[in-house]
């Protein structure tokens, strides 16, 4: 639970129980830090105490309601962090983020500014309202420490990049390219994935880490610090730090007609050039990713060899969440026994 910036502890709480058919119990087996735990734990967004945290983890499915058809007991899933029906209309056009069934961002770990609660995955059972709509096998291939991120950063990362693999692949070799400018961990893995997408991607960044860990990646690093003013513009450019000023350079890096997606969260007033914008046609797209849409899209990159490992910061046992949730920097995953 998080008591207030820097304290987190165990609490005691009744166990979830199933109450409709559809429905199933997990039981987290890893979680990740998202990148706005980070921004929690450090004060950057104020929250008020009290809430259960963590969403993003995989699970080993405990019980299921007598309508649950695609999981069974045992099997090791994704769950989103997002909460969705699959059946309304919201879902069906693939906007899980948005589910009609439920209110506006219901999801799990964020309850302050969640519109239903879900609880959190560092918990030891987790109630999935619509299994059959929600849950996602798991790659027995794949390192699981490295994939803990797929219920939310990693699909949001995905987003920045896939969409536009089609039109990255019909422009000449030179052209496809991607720019990246990152922070924390969403940049990290959309370098991944325009690399996976055959792109070559430059990353900018100022963490020696995560310059590092872009590397391993097979993407070219910048410091931000020392830009290099020869760059020509990018089709696709990915935004990911949250500083206004990065996204004004970010938007000028785009090419005419490019697309620049902006992952960020912002809690003051941003100014767009949008004269500049329209002049060149700019596409700017932001907005919460849809993660349950999106997740299936990831696994084929997984499946075809896809290794997201380097952005992981360190792997700690669970029962140390309580003293290393406060200290996390980067891509930190909690794994229990």
């Amino acid at each position: 639970m998080f008591e207030e910036a820097g304290r987190y502890a165990w609490r005691e709480v009744p166990d979830p129980e199933i109450t409709a058919p559809e429905q199933a119990l997990v039981r987290p087996l890893m979680v990740a830090c998202c990148d706005l735990d980070v921004g929690v734990a450090h004060g950057r967004l104020p929250m008020p105490p009290g809430h259960a945290v963590g969403h993003e983890g995989l699970a080993e499915v405990i019980a299921v309601g007598d309508e649950v058809h695609s999981v069974q007991v045992g099997d090791r899933v994704v769950v989103p962090f997002q909460i969705s029906c699959g059946t309304c209309r919201e879902c069906r056009r693939g906007v899980t983020g948005t589910c009609g069934s439920v209110p506006l961002m219901a999801m799990y770990g964020m309850a302050p500014i969640a519109g239903l609660d879900g609880g959190g995955f560092m918990a030891d059972q987790v109630l999935v309202p619509y299994a059959d709509a929600m849950l996602i096998p798991v790659l027995e291939s794949v390192d699981p420490v490295a994939i803990a991120s797929l219920s939310d950063n990693i699909p949001d990362a995905w987003r920045t990049v896939g969409p536009y693999a089609a039109e990255l692949a019909g422009l000449d070799e030179v052209d496809r390219r991607v720019l990246v400018v990152g922070t924390l961990s969403i940049g990290l893995y959309a370098a991944a994935i325009g690399v996976a997408l055959g792109a070559h991607v430059d990353y900018v960044d100022t963490d020696e880490g995560r310059l590092a860990a872009a590397e391993k990646l097979g993407a070219a690093v910048h410091d931000v610090a020392k830009p290099d003013r020869s760059w020509d513009p990018y089709p696709v450019t990915a935004h990911t730090s949250a500083n206004p000023a990065q996204l004004a350079a970010t938007l000028r890096a785009t090419w005419p007609d490019g697309v620049c997606t902006d992952t960020g969260i912002y809690y003051d007033k941003v100014e767009m050039p949008l004269l500049p914008m329209y002049t060149r046609g700019v596409r700017f797209v932001t907005g919460r990713v849809n993660a349950r849409a999106v997740i299936p899209r990831v696994v084929e990159l997984l499946a075809d060899g896809l290794d997201l490992s380097p952005v992981v910061d360190r792997s700690v046992p669970w029962e140390d969440a309580p003293s290393v949730w406060p200290t996390m920097t980067g891509k930190t995953v909690f794994t229990r026994a």
